[in-house]
């Protein structure tokens, strides 16, 4: 039996912190309200001079191969996991291959918002197992500071999300690495976290830069409460659902690493899985809401710190805009 496996994590994210102190400055807002409702106390913001996800997702990557002792010629397939890419067009699939100096494999991008990781993860898992590439490349990455709405107004989206970028890099295994993933969607509630701008299906007025007088449209616009509630029960039977596949029970978790939304959802599924605070990892406190980024980005920290240990049971759960849910359950 051919399995994949993860051989290296990188991550990278932008120099600017932006805190919660700074945010109250420009909107009406303070540093409890936003903790409160949130948990997180800062986050990195994009410098337009120096920072893209291609380039962000670049430096995750070298990370990535230098902790898994392989170099950039090394990679033979990219699966690149964002939904605020470079251009409207291409992706940053190949804006990533570019950046290291690849030529000629395949780049493929994947567009599930907070999920995009896994699905992406997913992906590169198949193409492994299949025997189709021996070394991939799998980066969630965002800028996502500049699409939001910094004012009272957009307060509500403006003190979550943030930039970052992280990689993994999968080579086949004899012996189970990725024990499974779980891919869900509804999109009945698509509209209830989304950027409706730029879309395709408008008349074509709607679509002229020049011609376009409200930009409402181009900003995200987000239900905080059905979220919330969608969350809580997705993220609990997509994780249930993986421990069922491989007949285990969620006392055999040892590390549980949650997309970083919102501490108080990570919370609530820590409770009812009746983990103790050192088999969680969160560090949405310092980054923020980095959509695909904060899976890669929590586990590239998490491998750093000492808390991935060989033949440990890491969980990853997401769930996000579409809406799309996932899991995936690895053997470290």
């Amino acid at each position: 039996m051919r399995y994949s496996k993860i051989v290296g994590l990188g991550h990278h994210v932008p120099e600017t912190v932006i805190t919660n102190q700074y945010l109250s400055t420009v909107m009406e807002t303070n540093d409890e309200w936003i903790v409160e409702r949130t948990g997180i106390k800062e986050r990195r913001w994009m410098d337009p001079t120096k920072d893209t996800v291609g380039n962000m997702a670049a430096k995750a990557a070298r990370i990535a191969l230098q902790r898994a002792s392989l170099t950039e010629k090394d990679i033979d397939f990219i699966v690149f996991a964002t939904i605020t890419p470079d251009y409207f067009f291409p992706g940053s699939g190949v804006l990533l291959q570019r950046e290291l100096g690849l030529e000629g494999i395949g780049a493929l991008d994947i567009r599930n918002a907070c999920s995009g990781f896994i699905y992406a993860l997913s992906v590169a898992d198949q193409f492994i197992k299949s025997g189709m590439y021996k070394t991939i490349l799998v980066v969630g990455a965002e800028i996502q500071s500049t699409a939001i709405d910094v004012s009272t107004r957009g307060r509500n989206t403006a003190v979550i999300f943030a930039d970052g970028a992280g990689a993994a890099i999968l080579q086949p295994s004899d012996k189970p690495g990725i024990l499974s993933t779980h891919l869900h969607s509804d999109g009945r509630f698509a509209e209830e976290l989304y950027v409706r701008d730029p879309g395709s299906s408008r008349p074509r007025e709607e679509r002229q830069p020049e011609q376009i007088l409200d930009t409402t449209h181009f900003k995200v616009v987000m239900n905080g409460n059905q979220v919330f509630k969608h969350a809580v029960v997705r993220f609990m039977e997509v994780i249930n659902e993986a421990l069922h596949a491989n007949g285990m029970k969620k006392e055999d978790i040892d590390l549980l690493v949650p997309h970083q939304a919102n501490l108080r959802i990570s919370q609530y599924i820590q409770e009812k899985l009746a983990l103790r605070d050192d088999q969680v990892y969160n560090n949405i406190m310092r980054y923020g809401n980095t959509t695909a980024a904060s899976i890669p980005i929590a586990m590239s920290e998490a491998w750093a710190e000492g808390k991935m240990k060989e033949n440990d049971v890491i969980c990853l759960a997401a769930f996000g805009s579409g809406f799309t849910w996932a899991s995936a359950l690895i053997r470290w």
